[in-house]
């Protein structure tokens, strides 16, 4: 029951969020072979790309309250960065990274491939004047060649615009289970694995980071930084525009805070880390995980306060006495 406990808290945080905070009613869910689109008003919300995708189901588009779409899907020099995405290495077989890896002098070792499952509950939900979208995707995390599942995931995520002035709000939950047959796997990879946000060019080189803590961070390697708190935010120029995109780590999430794996040159890319390429971690069967995280969205350049105060409420309702009935 554990499990049911956190995918019905993550729907009452959205819930609680979206009608503490005022969102937008004209709400569409679009959903045909290749992609979900999230619509609101005459835009596009979000749009979510799962079955022509070689490797990784992904957000490949996520728009500002103005219509700026910030991420930037499969650039030539990074074919594997998609977006927004989610992947790690699971008992060796690399999901992040999409080349084929030498194992020895003779053989290769190929990278795992996130499969889509289907959709279960895709809805436009929540009371007149404080409508917002969820749905939920099972996946099946796979070896190749011979499609050996390795990890199962079901994802869950929610969107919709909040507040005034607005701020575009996405919530990703990520419940993994070992496969049935396996007593475990292991969760491992590089300083930059986990849920990722891979930028546009224009928001490249000339952006600011930071966090509530006003913490430094460590630099890993080059313009490389690894910087632990309960959040993370960029801001930069966006087609022209000024925009700013946090990613919040939720109190529950292992391994809390964060580690933010941050870098502006020679691209712009913000990770939520769980520090895998310090310590492996080991997922028992029959004993799911759940992972959450937050992504905000504003058109502008709000104050640290602002950001730790929608943080903050986020954190605060998903934790009410309410949530785990």
């Amino acid at each position: 029951m554990k499990g049911s406990h956190a995918a019905f808290r993550g729907a009452v945080v959205c819930v609680a969020l979206l009608v503490a905070l005022r969102t937008v009613d004209a709400q569409q869910i679009v959903v045909d072979a290749n992609s979900l689109v999230v619509r609101e008003g005459n835009g596009a919300l979000l749009r979510y790309h799962h079955s022509d995708v070689p490797f990784k189901p992904c957000v490949k588009e996520l728009f500002t309250p103005s219509g700026v779409n910030v991420l930037l899907d499969a650039p030539p020099d990074h074919l594997h960065h998609h977006a927004l995405m989610f992947a790690c290495a699971v008992n060796n077989v690399d999901f992040w990274g999409e080349a084929p890896g030498p194992v020895d002098g003779h053989f290769e070792r190929l990278p795992g491939k996130q499969q889509h499952v289907r959709f279960d509950d895709v809805a436009v939900i929540g009371p007149v004047g404080h409508r917002w979208s969820r749905y939920s995707e099972s996946l099946r995390w796979v070896s190749q060649p011979n499609s050996e599942p390795l990890l199962m995931e079901r994802r869950t995520i929610t969107a919709g615009r909040v507040g005034d002035p607005a701020v575009t709000f996405l919530a990703w939950e990520s419940r993994l289970s070992v496969p049935q047959g396996k007593d475990f796997v292991v969760l491992s990879g590089s300083h930059y694995h986990g849920l990722g946000l891979r930028f546009i060019r224009s928001m490249d080189a000339t952006g600011e980071f930071r966090n509530p803590d006003n913490a430094p961070g460590v630099v890993f390697r080059g313009e490389e930084r690894l910087t632990r708190s309960r959040w993370c935010a960029y801001t930069t120029r966006a087609n022209g525009k000024t925009v700013t995109v946090a990613m919040f780590d939720h109190p529950d999430n292992p391994r809390h805070p964060a580690t933010w794996f941050t870098m502006a040159k020679p691209f712009a890319y913000l990770s939520a880390t769980l520090r895998l390429h310090e310590e492996p971690l080991k997922l028992l069967s029959g004993k799911p995980l759940t992972l959450r995280y937050g992504v905000a969205i504003w058109d502008g350049r709000p104050e640290t306060a602002q950001i730790d105060e929608l943080y903050r409420q986020w954190v605060a309702m998903s934790q009410s006495g309410a949530t785990d009935r």
